[in-house]
């Protein structure tokens, strides 16, 4: 066990028996236990490319979301190294999280106490920061935030999908919503799957939190479904320009997406994919308060 697996470790012992989370991560040692998760070879060919719907920290209460989540991740090689994209860093300018260890960041607020002890110490990804480099071009300056670690929309879903904190994973900034210049940036990172890495493009599908009733979580909004259905439908297609042109295009866009930063990270996705226009696999699908956790992966 790693120093950053024992510190993760450490802080997950402290979470009740009977929380939904500790008994995910009973779940996740007994399926490494019986069945070890075999590590990425050259032989396996390029990792897909995700984009996953990423909760708040309810999603540590969420079994089956849980489940979903981790499922996924065992049914995919285990990658050498993660580089995700979050909806919650956005930037003048592209930059990444630091390569020293630094705190996560608890971007959230009026959650339990617990989550905010939580921890995702993984080891040093200097080598993923240096591969970054590399495959972006020449001109391209990347700034590295000495003191920011990941966010919780890098943290909370890895922490599910690979609870055992022993992957080096690095974040990956946004410095525009716009479609072609994400998708752009995605192409140069095609190459980084080839080595194993896994790149993960972190979201929400819908994301319409002020027009949700709180009081009724059961209830899915119809503009909740009709983005979800027309995303679904244009993915299916690999419609990439339908994609692009979302915010003319998109039913119930002011309501599914209200800002744009939960939807935008699907383009580097699809641009890191080996082919944007095939259709994509669909990982997760249905709601949960009311909004919309599809998730693809991409080949």
């Amino acid at each position: 066990m790693t120093a950053a697996h024992r510190t993760t470790a450490l802080a997950d012992a402290t979470i009740r028996a009977d929380h939904p989370f500790a008994r995910h991560l009973v779940h996740a040692a007994a399926v490494a236990a019986a069945t070890p998760h075999r590590a990425w070879t050259p032989d396996d060919g390029p990792l897909p490319a995700l984009y996953l719907s990423h909760g708040a920290p309810p999603t540590f209460e969420d079994a089956e979301w849980m489940r979903q989540l981790h499922d996924w991740s065992q049914a995919l090689p285990r990658p050498r190294a993660i580089l995700i994209v979050s909806a919650h860093w956005e930037s003048d300018e592209l930059g990444i999280t630091s390569t020293a260890p630094t705190e996560l960041v608890y971007d959230f607020g009026g959650f339990d106490p617990m989550y905010y002890r939580m921890r995702y110490d993984t080891p040093d990804n200097t080598g993923l920061a240096q591969r970054l480099i590399d495959v972006l071009p020449d001109t391209q300056r990347v700034y590295e935030h000495r003191t920011r670690g990941l966010d919780h929309g890098a943290w909370l879903p890895l922490k599910v999908m690979y609870p055992e904190a022993d992957i080096p994973v690095l974040q990956l900034s946004m410095p525009t919503h716009d479609p072609q210049a994400l998708f752009a940036i995605g192409r140069r990172l095609q190459a980084l799957r080839s080595e194993g890495v896994l790149v993960v493009g972190s979201g929400f599908m819908t994301h319409g939190l002020p027009y949700l009733d709180w009081s009724r979580p059961d209830i899915v909004p119809t503009w909740s479904t009709e983005f979800d259905e027309w995303a679904a439908d244009a993915l299916s297609r690999g419609d990439v320009d339908a994609l692009e042109r979302f915010r003319s295009l998109a039913p119930g866009l002011p309501f599914a997406h209200p800002t744009v930063e939960h939807f935008t990270p699907i383009f580097v996705t699809l641009g890191a994919a080996t082919d944007a226009a095939a259709p994509v696999t669909t990982a997760i699908d249905g709601f949960a308060m009311g909004l919309a956790k599809r998730s693809f992966q991409a080949a």
